[in-house]
């Protein structure tokens, strides 16, 4: 199965798990796919419905896919913005954070790309003014021009997906995505992990997990919710609780978070739906049940 990875990393980004989550997904979407919290996208253009919504409260990460939808980012375009700031990193000491602090400034998506693809080990992290605060990743030669032809064939391969189907891109809290549903739709949700480490652009609390599932428990449709089970530190304890009446499916996946391999450990991947699951055949998924 080829999965298509996006332009933008984060950490904790779903792509070796996209063949377990579309295994999952109804055959048949009679409505929309939709989901509050987009993040890098790599989901919903592996799903590839014919329609979406895709929101996130990021509005960096919607700001970069609605230029590509209206045209005012392309291939070629990529090619020569990193080709060209990639050369001045090499020559420029400290040149990512001139482009860091350009990109706070004026938000351009093109910037946004650079520094998230020359940033530390991926991540997407601002502080509480909003600003982007990734360290430089120490590779002058980042933008070497195999890689850039990589980046290059991502957003040439996002593109062609987004111009063969109808998606809309906005930015707003989790909240009113979810009320734009209805009963036809599928959402796929894939929240900050509650009690982890949270990358995102304005964190995670225990309110927003049960304003999460008090919306979701209402919702007349289908749901996905990707979160985590347990590591061998311990255990999603909200699995037992707000969580515990649905049904959940579980798979182990290894993470590779943080600058030291310490950092670096497995853990049980957990998808709670609304709906009976279907039978899949594989071993890595040694766990199907309904909740308590």
């Amino acid at each position: 199965m080829k999965i298509f990875v996006p332009p933008i990393k984060s950490q904790g980004i779903k792509t070796k798990l996209v063949p377990w989550i579309k295994d999952i997904v109804p055959k048949e979407i009679k409505g929309r796919w939709i989901e509050p919290f987009m993040g890098t996208g790599v989901v919903a253009f592996n799903i590839r419905p014919d329609r979406a919504i895709l929101c996130d409260s990021n509005p960096h990460l919607i700001n970069f896919y609605n230029a590509i939808k209206d045209g005012s980012i392309n291939p070629n375009i990529v090619r020569a913005f990193l080709e060209e700031e990639g050369n001045k990193l090499l020559t420029i000491e400290d040149y990512y954070y001139e482009v860091r602090k350009r990109f706070n400034e004026k938000h351009n998506p093109l910037d946004f790309l650079f520094i998230n693809r020359a940033g530390f080990n991926g991540m997407i992290r601002f502080n509480k003014k909003g600003g982007h605060n990734v360290p430089f990743c120490k590779k002058p030669n980042r933008f070497a021009k195999s890689y850039v032809t990589k980046i290059v064939n991502q957003v040439d391969n996002i593109d062609k997906i987004i111009r063969s189907s109808d998606y809309l891109f906005i930015y707003q809290d989790f909240r009113e995505t979810i009320k734009m549903a209805n009963k036809d739709d599928v959402i796929y949700c894939n929240p900050p992990y509650i009690d982890r480490y949270v990358d995102y652009y304005n964190g995670w609390n225990e309110d927003d997990e049960n304003s999460l599932n008090a919306l979701l428990d209402s919702f007349e449709g289908k749901f996905i919710l990707s979160t985590w089970h347990s590591n061998k530190y311990r255990d999603n304890e909200y699995l037992k609780t707000i969580w515990k009446k649905f049904n959940l499916l579980m798979r182990e996946h290894f993470y590779h978070l943080g600058g030291s391999e310490n950092n670096r450990n497995s853990m049980l991947e957990a998808l709670i739906l609304n709906h009976k699951p279907p039978i899949i055949e594989d071993k890595k998924v040694f766990v199907q049940q309904s909740l308590f």
